[in-house]
């Protein structure tokens, strides 16, 4: 048996500090060279090299196109060792105008759509540059920015951009590292050159001052942003916050009365047709009882109708259970983690970010303006070569035709330097005309002149500012609000307040007559045409009350305990039998009657009073009653019983007791309470009050008399202060002693 050579020296490591050396390096290069994007323009690796690749391709945005899969082919053999389908899609998103708001890709073929089907394959598809992606590159071949070896050191790519266009925020950044992550959404290109410039004229001005002119994202889908300025601004001054976007609709009306709800917009980075599978799941599993029906009309643009359950229900009802169900409402989160100009991870305020956009753009106009004036120096001076030489002609063909070395003796003669004799030595024949001179001092003073105005650039920090302020112009002109791709999509809205779907909105409104009977059967039969005369009771029963409503409303029932109870419109037994027992449907007790049955007005008052005439009026707003047991709201003493309750319109009250006494006074006497026995509304020697009535004291007090109703206007000798006697009611008054 061999033993194995040996292959270096073994060196004895702790596990958890060679798994920790080794985790720590795979984490830095998913940090710095995959997840993050670089502050200055805002671009990671791969979308990088993506763009650098078809520059090499020459893909400007006035050439043609070229198939993606030749461009991903130059991607991961030059630059980026990464699988194919990855480089695939990272193109694919880059060309896709609902994913990112300025595309950096123009593509032509199927680049997938906002349903969430994929792009066709790469062989199939092409592509191009934009003027977006132009400008990002801008300045490449001027020195502008540094280059680095490839993986392989074959080639050289530049390890950032020059980045005239604000790339990190208008088209924004997400990403996952290890430990950490940044989500950046994509804002308004306008919007941001404005904040530069201001950022430019006031260099110490707040993030709050910036706010104003940079004040939300801008997503490519649209949509409406909800979230409150204070919450925007935070999130803005720390780097990390959220805002909630809405989908964008309206209401279509048709005819006879009803609608439909058109979304226009969807939240950004939500799958339309997913959306609706959602929202078509929920109806399934009725979690949207408001909604009848929903349909992807979409062509080009956006169109999901929303079918109302009925005309009756508010379309802002059903857009609140959709944005609390589904993701018709999103929140997009802010994490502004991206790496510095030194490769380093830092979370950024938004003034931060722009102040690194701007001192990046004042490195890459410092260095392109030395790269330019190293050119023309170098220029210059071999124009002054020829313009030595252009006063002798003659003695430079003889130099060149006599002389075995005829740089040197070019040097000598014309006194010249290497660069001025090998330019002459260089020049085609046809160049040797005398017209050239002017030409080349022609040029000469053009670059001159151009010379001395960049040295001025370079010496002056204000004119650079200046230089820099004039190309955030330009691209704001080129990309700003007056185009067509610049223009705000997404609609700024406050927050939304709680918006309270009420139960009836869950209820089919109809109309019904709810019938009472004396034993106490009650029963909603369908539409307004019932009569007394048309219903039928079980035998010894008969009619009690009939009221006239509908499926939505609330029944309040006034019982003589003086106990208000609520019932639902749509909860009372239907049909056309004899009903059900109301003590089925309320803890009524059996010895308790039913003193009055209404429809519940929120904003009305009611007077209620006792059989001995105490009273109060009452906020009807206050008495529904949440449980069976109803809610207690007058008093009675025993012996005594609730025996009144009236709407309170009008501004005078008359009472007339059972010793046909009858009193006039003011309502305004009666005090409003929530619950008590109330205040005297007229003093009696024996028995109590017969009847009560609220009225409009000009109108006159109006009684029943048979078939005929008679008003009584002169009603001065009755009118007194509240729980005074009274006095006889009018001649031809009711013996019953009943107003109606």
């Amino acid at each position: 048996m061999t033993t194995p050579a040996s292959t270096g020296t073994i060196r004895e490591t702790l596990l958890s500090d060679a798994l920790g050396e080794r985790y720590l390096a795979y984490a830095m290069s998913t940090i710095v060279s995959r997840s993050l994007p670089d502050v200055r323009d805002g671009l990671k690796p791969v979308h990088r090299r993506l763009l650098f690749a078809m520059r090499q391709l020459k893909l400007d945005p006035e050439g043609g196109f070229k198939k993606c899969a030749r461009v991903v082919g130059d991607v991961i053999g030059k630059y980026h060792p990464h699988g194919d389908v990855a480089v695939y899609d990272a193109m694919v998103r880059l060309a896709q105008d609902f994913a990112v708001r300025y595309p950096l890709v123009e593509g032509q073929g199927n680049f997938g759509n906002i349903d969430g089907d994929n792009a066709a394959a790469m062989r199939y598809t092409e592509a191009k540059l934009t003027a977006v992606a132009q400008a990002l590159m801008e300045g490449l071949d001027e020195n502008a920015v540094d280059f680095r070896p490839n993986y392989d050191g074959s080639e050289e790519e530049p390890a950032v951009m020059p980045a005239a266009f604000p790339n990190l925020l208008a088209n924004g950044s997400a990403g996952i590292a290890v430990g950490m992550a940044t989500n950046i959404p994509p804002h308004n290109a306008g919007e941001i050159c404005d904040a530069l410039l201001h950022l430019i004229q006031f260099p110490d001005a707040s993030v709050d001052d910036l706010l104003p002119l940079l004040p939300a994202p801008d997503f490519p889908t649209g949509g409406v942003l909800v979230e409150s300025k204070e919450s925007i601004a935070e999130a803005y001054r720390t780097g990390r916050g959220g805002f909630r976007l809405r989908a964008k609709w309206e209401v279509e009306k048709l005819s006879h009365g009803l609608y439909h709800i058109i979304i226009r917009e969807i939240p950004y980075q939500i799958q339309k047709s997913k959306l609706i599978e959602k929202i078509a799941e929920l109806m399934e599993e009725k979690k949207l009882p408001l909604l009848a029906d929903i349909r992807d009309e979409s062509a080009e643009d956006v169109r999901v109708v929303l079918e109302p359950r009925n005309r009756t229900i508010e379309p802002e009802h059903v857009m609140e259970q959709l944005f609390r169900q589904t993701e018709l409402e999103v929140r997009v989160s802010l994490n502004m983690n991206v790496l510095d100009r030194d490769s380093v991870p830092k979370v950024m305020n938004l003034k931060e970010v722009l102040a690194a956009f701007l001192a990046h753009r004042m490195e890459v106009l410092e260095r392109r303006s030395q790269f330019r004036l190293d050119k023309i120096a170098a220029r210059l001076e071999v124009l002054e070569g020829y313009l030595k030489v252009f006063l002798n002609l003659d003695e430079v063909i003889r130099i060149i035709r006599t002389e075995d070395e005829p740089k040197p003796a070019l040097i000598k003669f014309f006194d010249l330097t290497e660069v001025q004799a090998e330019a002459i030595l260089n020049m085609r024949l046809r160049s040797l005309r005398r017209l050239e001179e002017m030409e080349i001092k022609n040029e000469h003073k053009k670059l001159s002149k151009e010379q001395s105005e960049l040295q001025a650039l370079l010496s002056s920090e204000g004119k650079r500012w200046t230089a820099i302020a004039g190309e955030i112009g330009k691209i704001k002109t080129e990309f700003g609000q007056d185009t067509d791709l610049g223009r705000r999509r997404t609609l700024l809205a406050d927050a939304p307040s709680a918006i309270v779907v009420p139960i009836e909105a869950f209820i089919d409104r109809e109309p019904i007559t709810v019938v009472l009977s004396e034993k106490g059967w009650i029963r909603a039969m369908k539409g307004h045409g019932e009569t007394a005369e048309d219903l039928k009771f079980k035998e010894g029963d008969s009619l009690h009350m009939i009221l006239k409503a509908e499926t939505t409303d609330k029944i309040l029932i006034f019982a003589s305990d003086g106990r208000f109870y609520t019932l639902g419109g749509d909860k009372l037994p239907k049909g056309r039998g004899h009903g059900e027992p109301l003590r089925i449907l309320i803890d009524m007790a059996n010895d308790v009657g039913v003193v009055a049955m209404m429809v519940h007005r929120p904003d009305r008052k009611l007077l209620v009073a006792s059989q001995s005439g105490r009273g109060f009026l009452a906020e009807e707003s206050e008495l529904i009653a949440q449980t069976r047991a109803g809610r207690m709201v007058l008093n009675v003493e025993d012996g005594d019983k609730a025996a009144f309750c009236i709407s309170a319109l009008g501004d005078s009250v008359a009472i007339i007791g059972e010793n046909r006494k009858l009193l006039v006074f003011k309502l305004d006497e009666i005090p409003v309470m929530s619950r008590g026995r109330g205040v005297m509304l007229q003093k009696y020697r024996d028995g109590g009050a017969a009847d009560i009535q609220v009225f409009r004291l000009e109108d006159g007090l109006t009684w029943r008399l048979g078939e005929r109703e008679r008003v009584e206007k002169d009603l001065l000798p009755w009118v007194g202060k509240r729980a005074s006697i009274g006095r006889l009611p009018p001649t031809g008054f009711p013996r019953t002693n009943k107003f109606r």
